[in-house]
């Protein structure tokens, strides 16, 4: 297992972007093509360097805070990944235009009566939205500091719902504000534009909201030179290119400080939900103290951690509408659920120093069987730090309360866990592990499988009579070649066989035989 390099600060905060644009019901790499365009624009005013940094920055974290507000735009507008996509385009500086807004959108599918009184009730919820919009900041100041960020970064991230003319959440007006919030302000809706409309549609509205929302200079600036800034934009290879564009000098993570920032990731996706606050951090720590019962090496330990600390990032792409739903889910409900494992693995899928640690986390929800998701992998899929981190997130999310039921005792949940094992989902010596840290004594009831073979025997012969060597076997099942052939010795001894086609008539008489070692 590998996960365990220094990344460098812009690659941990380019995929947590990624994360915020699906929380903020945006395309992917909104934040990235926003930081591209706001560098671009002070580059051409002549900006100095630490503006510069502190504007790179500023325009990836921007919307850190925005789990932190989920359950009040939720209560307010109903799905607010839903809403914040609707609402991109809005200046909600302009009444008539906020107006406009809710007379089309709120209460759109009812009678005319039920709309009136949705519209008043959510006129009289606008002091909650300002409190909800505040909150976000103090978040993402939070969170920025836990992940080592100073002063400027903190101040800015406080000040990103302002506008030049003062109407803002806290009131600052003109120059009162940051330099990098103003001309971030400016390249995420000239992006959002130009998306719909192109560079035309860009500058209009740059043009329609400086001196009110932006700041003039910069708009003028912008609008004079926005065909070339635009140049490419949508067409380079993102990722790449912001990474290649940050100034300054480029940090690289510590070990401590790639932990932090992983624990700063983990409150980030908690935030999604009440119901969920604690959650990764606890999976982790679990997850963790299972490891360490297991002797896992220290490097494969430390990996396990940060893959339990972000497991969950992905939520934030699925409405709290769904995870806080007291009632049972639909199916389209349920197949967005089952998405969110999937985000996770995206966010950090391509940073070459992330990417393990993402696809360690994406099969939290995998189970030996093949019925979990978002893959359906099988065992021989399911590496050991794959199964400890499933059996530790199902143990703390039965301990939580959830929406749709209450938490459940320490003895129920380990009564669960021991369930899964028996009807083959769960990894048996996971669950011991896991149960052992969470301080229950006793021995797991593992599954009976014939001639008194062990789960991991009984993984080795599924993947020996498909024709695989020892040294395919150890790469699947993340062990020794050494390791693959004491166990082959152990399967032929059990089951009274010296050679691999015996072995093969054996598994196919006792059912051992998977149609597919990978199902998809």
């Amino acid at each position: 297992m590998h996960g365990t390099s220094e990344p460098r600060l812009a690659e941990l905060v380019a995929a947590l972007s990624l994360a915020t644009d699906l929380g903020m019901g945006q395309p992917l790499e909104q934040s990235m093509r926003t930081c591209l365009l706001s560098i671009r624009i002070g580059e051409a005013l002549g900006w100095s360097e630490d503006v510069l940094t502190q504007t790179y920055y500023l325009s990836l974290l921007r919307f850190l805070g925005c789990t932190a507000d989920s359950a009040t735009s939720a209560a307010l507008y109903g799905d607010e990944i839903a809403f914040g996509e609707e609402v991109a385009q809005l200046d909600f500086g302009r009444p008539s235009e906020v107006l406009g807004f809710m007379i089309q959108h709120v209460g759109r599918r009812s009678g005319v009566i039920q709309r009136t009184r949705a519209l008043g009730a959510a006129l009289r919820t606008i002091p909650k939205a300002i409190d909800a919009s505040k909150a976000h900041c103090e978040v993402a100041q939070r969170l920025a500091a836990r992940m080592g960020f100073g002063g400027k970064i903190q101040q800015a991230l406080g000040q990103v719902f302002e506008r030049w003319d003062g109407r803002g959440v806290h009131r600052l007006r003109g120059e009162a504000i940051l330099l990098s919030v103003r001309v971030v302000q400016i390249a995420y809706d000239a992006v959002t534009f130009f998306r719909v409309g192109g560079v035309d549609a860009a500058v209009a509205v740059a043009r329609h909201r400086a001196g009110t929302a932006y700041d003039p200079a910069i708009s003028a600036a912008f609008c004079h030179l926005a065909g070339q800034l635009f140049a490419g934009l949508d067409t380079s290879a993102t990722w790449e290119t912001l990474l290649d564009t940050e100034p300054g000098p480029r940090p690289r993570l510590s070990q401590a400080e790639f932990d932090t920032a992983a624990e700063a990731i983990a409150a980030f996706a908690d935030l999604k939900s009440t119901y969920t606050v604690g959650h990764s951090s606890g999976v982790a720590e679990l997850a963790v103290r299972a490891a360490n019962r297991c002797r896992m090496s220290s490097a494969d330990v430390t990996a396990l951690r940060r893959a339990a600390l972000v497991h969950d990032v992905g939520r934030v792409g699925v409405s709290i509408l769904i995870w806080d739903k007291p009632g049972p889910l639909t199916h389209g409900e349920w197949e967005r659920v089952r998405l969110h494992p999937y985000l996770t693995e995206r966010v950090f899928a391509r940073s070459a120093s992330l990417s393990d640690i993402g696809s360690l986390a994406a099969l939290h929800h995998e189970r030996l069987d093949g019925s979990g998701y978002h893959r359906s992998l099988g065992a021989p899929s399911l590496s050991h730090a794959a199964r400890l981190l499933a059996a530790a997130d199902v143990y703390h999310a039965l301990c939580e309360p959830r929406a749709h039921r209450p938490a459940r005792t320490s003895e129920e949940a380990a009564d669960e866990l021991r369930a899964q094992v028996r009807s083959g989902k769960l990894d048996g010596d996971a669950v011991a592990a896991v149960l052992d840290a969470a301080g229950h004594p006793a021995q797991v009831s593992r599954h009976e499988w014939p001639a008194g073979l062990s789960e991991r025997e009984v993984e080795v012969i599924r993947l020996l009579v498909r024709g695989l060597s020892n040294r395919q076997v150890a790469d699947i099942l993340c062990i020794s070649p050494k390791t693959v052939g004491h166990h082959v010795q152990h399967i032929y001894d059990k089951i009274g066989v010296s050679t691999r086609a015996a072995a093969a008539v054996f598994a196919m008489e006792n059912g051992l035989v998977e149609v597919s070692t990978n199902r998809k």
